[in-house]
């Protein structure tokens, strides 16, 4: 069977910059296994499989390596496949996930897309952790599913080499190293991940479901202009509302095709 798929940089206005998702276009999920043999053939941070369900879409995600609960920016960019796309003039999408049901729709320039916050409770400091970032964080949180940590400053989070190896066999699936930000935005963030098949995200929506409550609760504002500081880097503007995370990030099409399964 042939399928469509689309490739799209997401949280960036021009290519080759933010998070690059793949996109494939389905009439009902295959095997599992083969959703994952088609993740790894893309080799990108995630592939998210869409499948149309009575006016909305069913959502996966894919590492190469493992299916995940919830990705963002795989999200953003299944919304603008389906609003720029498969639906032209279609204002806003739900998507029907494990995460519960997801929002994506059109804003500005760009697209606003709803995700459940996550609760982060601090934990004691880790001396694995320290060794693996190579820096010792001034606080230690956890999200359930990755350690958020604290670095002094933005110019930390930047320089940051880790042992990614290290990271890996750490008791979390992933890392969100975070400081304030240093002009214009409120924070700076990096996210790495080599347990789940990513060493490093380029910029991760769903990192931004810890760190946005993590700083509303330090600073007391619930809007933020964040930065994600990978070598492809990408902004995202973030507004905390209740138990959501509301994301606004633009997306650029790279490609439209199609797969052989």
């Amino acid at each position: 069977m042939r399928a469509p798929i689309f490739q799209l940089d997401a949280f960036t206005t021009r290519r080759f910059a933010g998070n690059p998702a793949a996109v494939v276009v389905l009439d009902r999920f295959l095997d599992d296994a083969l959703l994952q043999a088609v993740a790894a053939e893309n080799n990108l941070a995630e592939t998210a499989f869409v499948v149309p369900s009575e006016g909305r879409y069913r959502l996966r995600w894919f590492t190469p390596t493992v299916e995940v609960p919830l990705c963002g920016h795989a999200t953003l960019a299944a919304g603008a496949v389906v609003i720029e796309r498969l639906e032209p003039g279609r204002d806003s999408v739900v998507f029907d996930t494990a995460s519960g049901p997801l929002t994506v729709g059109r804003e500005d320039t760009g697209y606003r897309m709803d995700l459940p916050a996550r609760t982060v409770r601090a934990v004691p400091p880790s001396p694995a952790l320290s060794a693996a970032l190579g820096v010792t964080p001034v606080e230690t949180v956890t999200d359930g599913y990755n350690y958020l940590a604290l670095l002094a400053g933005a110019g930390d989070v930047r320089s940051l080499q880790p042992d990614l190896a290290a990271i890996a066999c750490l008791d979390r699936t992933g890392v969100v190293v975070t400081a304030a930000g240093d002009g214009t935005y409120d924070f700076v963030s990096r996210y790495f991940a080599p347990a789940k098949g990513i060493p490093e995200d380029p910029v991760t929506g769903g990192a931004h479901c810890a760190l946005v409550p993590f700083w509303a609760a330090r600073i007391g504002k619930d809007a933020f202009f964040a930065y994600q500081a990978s070598r492809r880097g990408g902004e995202l503007t973030c507004r905390l509302h209740g138990d959501r995370v509301r994301l606004h990030g633009s997306c650029v099409f790279y490609l439209d095709g199609s797969i052989e399964v």
